[in-house]
């Protein structure tokens, strides 16, 4: 029997989170080695492990597994959570690289300077309500009245996107508020025994960053 996925990360939130929500709604248990001081990243550089020297690394299957969407989509294929035809392939793919544009500008608010965080605050406002949840709501839930995106079954895009209404909701919880469609899959999604598991207090979700963590993590990474 195959070992559990590892993976080497900071123990904090960063692209590994989005590999940690699709596990666990896979229901596959994980270990963490975290990266807690300069020399644990060099020393993954030095041993080969880093094909790109950069995190995420998951060792899963016998492989050293590098960059973040590549690990999803192996993740998403191995789990069955990646669509049953080309078709569904394509719409799960289109859609996930729309949630990931608007997840890339939510996630990096924390280590926004402190003169920039109302302005990235009012884009992220003015994207979420106007650009990429009326798509979600509309086109994705509304249009074909279905439970979940894709071939009514759930598929990694569900899970990226509810990880993402959750990072929206901790900029404003309102900005969820006109979207009903969007509100039920979150509870939906929430509520699948896996997932509920990893987002009760003591799950592997990781909380949101503190500034005392994102200085630990420059410290690290040298950012």
């Amino acid at each position: 029997m195959a070992g559990k996925p590892v993976l080497h990360d900071f123990n904090g939130r960063s692209r590994m989170e989005s590999i940690r929500w699709l596990l666990a709604a896979a229901g596959v248990e994980f270990e963490e080695k975290f990266i807690t001081c300069p020399e644990d990243l060099e020393r993954l550089k030095n041993d080969g492990l880093l094909m790109f020297q950069q995190i995420p690394l998951v060792e899963m299957d016998g492989m050293k597994l590098v960059q973040s969407r590549a690990i999803l989509n192996y993740i998403a294929t191995k789990y069955n959570l990646y669509g049953k035809d080309m078709k569904e392939r394509l719409l799960i793919d289109m859609y996930t690289e729309g949630i990931l544009d608007l997840y890339e500008i939510v996630s990096r608010l924390p280590r926004t300077p402190p003169d920039q965080i109302d302005s990235k605050t009012a884009l992220i406002r003015d994207r979420t309500k106007n650009r990429y949840f009326p798509v979600f709501e509309k086109v994705m839930l509304k249009s074909h009245g279905q439970d979940y995106l894709v071939g009514n079954k759930l598929s990694r895009v569900d899970i990226l996107l509810v990880e993402l209404l959750y990072l929206v909701e901790e900029v404003d919880v309102s900005l969820l508020a006109d979207f009903p469609l969007l509100q039920a899959l979150k509870t939906r999604i929430s509520n699948l025994p896996n997932v509920k598991k990893f987002l009760q207090p003591g799950g592997q979700r990781k909380p949101r960053a503190t500034q005392k963590v994102i200085e630990e993590a420059r410290k690290i990474f040298k950012f």
